[in-house]
This record gives C-alpha cells, sequence and structure tokens, in this order.
C-alpha cells in the first residue's frame, strides 16, 4: 500500500485545488452579501418579475429540448448511416461555439434573412446531400431511400421557397402571425435552446445506449412494429433518462446570458431573466445586488444537479 501513498496524495492536492477553488468562489458571493441585500433583492418587483420569467422560459426550453432529443438520440444510438459521425459532430457545436455566436447568428437569421432564403438553403443543402448519398452509397436494395426521401424534402423547400417568395424576414413574418422573436420573451426560449437542447440530446444518448436493443427485438418478433416498440418498450424504459435530460437543459437555459442578451435583450419586466439581472446589476455598480443574485441562481443550480443525481442513483437510465 506504501507504493500508492505518493499517487494517492497528488489526487487529493487536485481536488482540493479545484473544489477549493469552486467554494472559494462561493464564499466570495457570500462575503459580499448581507441578510439586507438578500431581503431588498427578493421584495424586488423587476428582479421578482426575472425570476419568474427565467422560470418560465428554462421550463419551457426544457421540454422543447426533451422533445427534439429523444428522437434525434434514438435514432444516433440505434441506426448505422452514412454521416451519421458528421452528424453527431453537428450538434455538438452549440456547446462549442462562444455564445455571443449563438445570439448574433439568431439575430442576423431573423432579421436579416427571408423565409424563401431560407427555404432554398435548405433545399440546396438537401439536394447536396442527396447527392453524397448516392455516391457513397453504393448499390443494393433499400441504398437509395435515404437519399430519395431527401429529394422529397428539398422539392418540400422549394415549393415552399416559391410561394413565400417577397414574405419578408422572418422577423416580420413571425410577428405577423402573432410570435414576436427579437427582443420579445419568445426570443429568450430560442436564445436557450440551441445549447440545452445539446446536453439534452448527450443525455439521452447514453440512455438508449444503455437499454439493450434486445427488448425492442423481442417485442417486434411478439408483432409490435418499430414504433410499437420504442412507444410501449424503450420509452418506459428512459423515463428517468428523459428528466434527467430536462433538468440538465433546464440547468443550462439558466445559465444561458450572451445568446439572450444579444437576441432577446434586457428589458426590465420584458425580457430581463436571472443571467441579465446579474449583469444589470453590476452595469449600475451594485454589487451587492449582483452578488445576491448569482448565489440565488447558485443555490437552483446545486438543487437542479441533486436532482439529477437522485435520478441518475436510483436508477435511472443514466
Amino acid at each position: 500500500m506504501k507504493p500508492e501513498l505518493p499517487f494517492v496524495l497528488f489526487l487529493t492536492v487536485v481536488l482540493v485545488a479545484y473544489v477549493g477553488m469552486l467554494l472559494l468562489m462561493v464564499g466570495a458571493n457570500v462575503l459580499t452579501v448581507t441578510w439586507g441585500d438578500l431581503g431588498k433583492i427578493l421584495k424586488d418587483d423587476d428582479i421578482l418579475r426575472s425570476i419568474k420569467l427565467t422560470v418560465v422560459t428554462c421550463t419551457a426550453t426544457a421540454i422543447l429540448s426533451v422533445l427534439v432529443a429523444v428522437p434525434l438520440a434514438y435514432l444516433l444510438s440505434r441506426y448505422q448511416f452514412r454521416g451519421r459521425a458528421f452528424i453527431d459532430t453537428l450538434l455538438d457545436i452549440p456547446i462549442l461555439l462562444p455564445p455571443l455566436i449563438v445570439g448574433l447568428s439568431l439575430l442576423i437569421l431573423f432579421n436579416r434573412v427571408s423565409p424563401a432564403t431560407c427555404c432554398w438553403m435548405m433545399a440546396g443543402g438537401l439536394l447536396l446531400a442527396a447527392l453524397v448519398g448516392f455516391v457513397l452509397g453504393g448499390k443494393g436494395g433499400g441504398r437509395a431511400l435515404v437519399p430519395g426521401a431527401l429529394i422529397v424534402f428539398a422539392g418540400m423547400f422549394g415549393i415552399g421557397a416559391v410561394m413565400m417568395k417577397g414574405s419578408g424576414s422572418l422577423e416580420e413574418v413571425s410577428s405577423g402571425m402573432g410570435f414576436p422573436m427579437t427582443f420579445h420573451p419568445l426570443g429568450i426560449v430560442l436564445a436557450q435552446f440551441p445549447v440545452a437542447a445539446a446536453f439534452a440530446v448527450r443525455t439521452m444518448r447514453t440512455t438508449f445506449d444503455q437499454i439493450s436493443p434486445r427488448y425492442e427485438e423481442v417485442a417486434m418478433t411478439l408483432g409490435c412494429h418499430r414504433g410499437q416498440a420504442f412507444s410501449r418498450v424503450v420509452l418506459p424504459l428512459a423515463v428517468k433518462g428523459m428528466v434527467a435530460a430536462g433538468t440538465m437543459a433546464w440547468a443550462r437555459a439558466l445559465g444561458e446570458f450572451g445568446p439572450v442578451l444579444i437576441f432577446a435583450g434586457a428589458t426590465k419586466g420584458r425580457t430581463e431573466v436571472l443571467a441579465t439581472s446579474v449583469f444589470l446589476e453590476i452595469n449600475i455598480g451594485n454589487l451587492p445586488g449582483a452578488a445576491a443574485i448569482s448565489l440565488l441562481m447558485i443555490v437552483i443550480a446545486v438543487v437542479t444537479l441533486l436532482l439529477v443525481r437522485f435520478f441518475v442513483g436510483r436508477g435511472g437510465a443514466i
């Protein structure tokens, strides 16, 4: 056992250094805040509206993320196809990109690009993917099925582009339909969604990878088709994983700042969420107020992570 002592000491030093840094960061906030600061923050009408908007938008983002993550993660977990590695990499881009780029891209997309242009871009991308599929797919039954489907979708987008020609920007169209995005509460959800969904997809991918495909195969031998096997067998087994994915997406949406600030703004009483509240308090020189809001967010984040650990530790699928 003695030869292991230096190695164990090294591991302990790394643990103490990193965890100590995290605790010191939290402690710095605690030392900056008084009970009076916390009481003032919790009685401020703007902060209360910010808390309410934060809960609503994060919940909406988490639900939307899980709805997207479940089919995407199942596809990547169960099917082997050309371009799978590329798509898997593409889904991680929101995590790797600087947050400001996500917000700026959304701002440009909605205010500088028309629906017709979006459709043409989608049609071109699908046709290119179909061409690659035909070239690399080789011969054999069913090999042209996916490229053929891509061509059909490309045609649908092409028809949509023709029909929506001259319709203005995406923001004008969405506002005309009663769903304004830029600098509106709905824009907060859209700004939070890309990164939150990426985390949800990763969590669900791990969940489905740990559920044996044999369960579905047995269900299909008993008369179920693939969709029934998925809904009746796989989804019930993945419920706790879905809860964990939603919780992770909710926590990630809570801390989203850059995209929200760029795309939705930080208007008090309208688009101000807790992350932007910290920014606004710092801008007016209210450091204790910013620290108090930060502590509130830390508490929420810790509770969220404990919930994830609870579902994982109770036999969840992740």
